[in-house]
């Protein structure tokens, strides 16, 4: 049998539980994995299982199933460990519907294990006949539910309060930022939280506390479609992995925007300029495995989206006035890349940093420069 395994997340990869449940299945067949999602790359990374569990494509979890599908194995594996289970299970809900819509067939079984050692904890027969799912439930102590049940006991609701301008988000505690597709864009203060756009934009919030400049770095949002976190993305302490950073004749310099989680892309970079308080702590951390210091633009307006957040020696971090790091961020933008993200015509950070500063100047906006050593 020809397994294609999924995996989510960096809760599952720090518990331990995927290097487990991976060796498990492989009693059972021939196993490949991939991940699912960006925030499980630094896990995979500080876990050391980079040839065990395939992280060189940036694929949401939907596609990393359909490509198993089309691979036509035996059965698909998705492997979560979601705040809670009414988080893990609307997870896969959501996952498995959208795999399903980018499929003609669907003759492949796939299960989800879902909080693998938690009294919550279950495994989930989204599709098919799997007797391996049984089998599983028994050597796991994991209950076996179906979608039935997921649907009944928290999407049936939503559907009838949803609509193309709402979006219900499950599993929310108080006091958990409220990411958006990789932007924060408010605070929870409750344990029931809706968004509610308009044309296109989140207008309001329910059980939650917007963000207004948040709002503004976000624009533009398709709500039934968009990525929603809340709370950490990553909880457990770990050791970061450094990895060998490649050599190469000149010297690159990247430029990022708010957008953290696709960071990984510059990792063959010298340097990264990072624009916003929570794109910088999210992009060090991950450039930290790289060995690539940061040039963080920031104004002081940090909402903690990691629980540390390493930087590389060498970095360094411009804080500006409030609420002119957006107007700092498009000026250096502007004036040393143009159109292109990456520039290659300084020959180290010293002579990238000279010219941040000259830029900040001419803006007269006053700042302070933090070293990293």
């Amino acid at each position: 049998m020809r397994i294609g395994i999924v995996v989510h997340g960096p809760n599952i990869i720090d518990s331990g539980y995927a290097l487990k449940l991976i060796d498990l299945l492989g009693e059972y067949g021939e196993v490949t994995s991939r991940l699912g999602g960006t925030m499980g790359r630094t896990a995979v990374i500080d876990a050391g299982l980079e040839k065990v569990i395939d992280i060189t494509k940036k694929l949401v979890p939907s596609d990393s199933l359909k490509i198993f599908h089309d691979d036509d194995v035996d059965l698909i594996v998705l492997l979560n460990y979601g705040k809670s289970d009414v988080t893990g299970q609307v997870f896969g809900y959501k996952v498995y519907n959208h795999y399903a819509d980018k499929i003609n067939d669907n003759d492949i079984p796939v299960i989800q294990i879902e909080r693998p050692g938690e009294d919550d904890g279950s495994i989930i027969l989204w599709n098919g006949d799997c007797n391996l799912a049984e089998t599983l439930s028994k050597r796991l102590d994991l209950s076996v539910i179906s979608p039935e049940e997921v649907y009944d006991n928290h999407i049936r609701q939503d559907n009838v309060l949803n609509n193309r301008n709402h979006r219900i988000v499950h599993g929310v505690s108080p006091d958990e930022n409220i990411m958006v597709n990789g932007v924060v864009i408010g605070k929870t203060n409750s344990d029931k939280l809706i968004l509610i756009a308009k044309d296109n934009h989140i207008v309001d919030i329910v059980g939650g506390t917007l963000k207004d400049h948040g709002l503004e770095k976000l624009g533009e949002v398709d709500i039934e479609n968009a990525i929603i976190k809340t709370g950490l993305l990553r909880k457990a302490k770990v050791t970061p992995r450094i990895l060998q950073k490649d050599k190469h004749e000149k010297f690159k310099v990247a430029f990022l925007d708010h957008a953290g989680e696709d960071v990984y892309r510059f990792r063959h970079c010298d340097v990264v300029i990072t624009v916003g308080d929570d794109t910088t702590l999210v992009s060090s951390d991950i450039l930290y495995r790289f060995d690539i210091p940061i040039i963080g633009i920031t104004d002081g307006d940090l909402d903690k989206v990691v629980e540390d957040g390493f930087k590389a020696q060498n970095s360094i971090i411009f804080e500006v006035e409030s609420g002119f790091d957006d107007v700092c961020g498009q000026a250096i933008k502007r004036k040393l890349f143009g159109d292109n993200q990456i520039n290659s015509n300084f020959s180290d950070i010293r002579q990238v940093e000279g010219k941040i500063i000259e830029i900040i100047k001419n803006i007269n906006c006053k700042y302070k420069i933090n070293y990293i050593n």
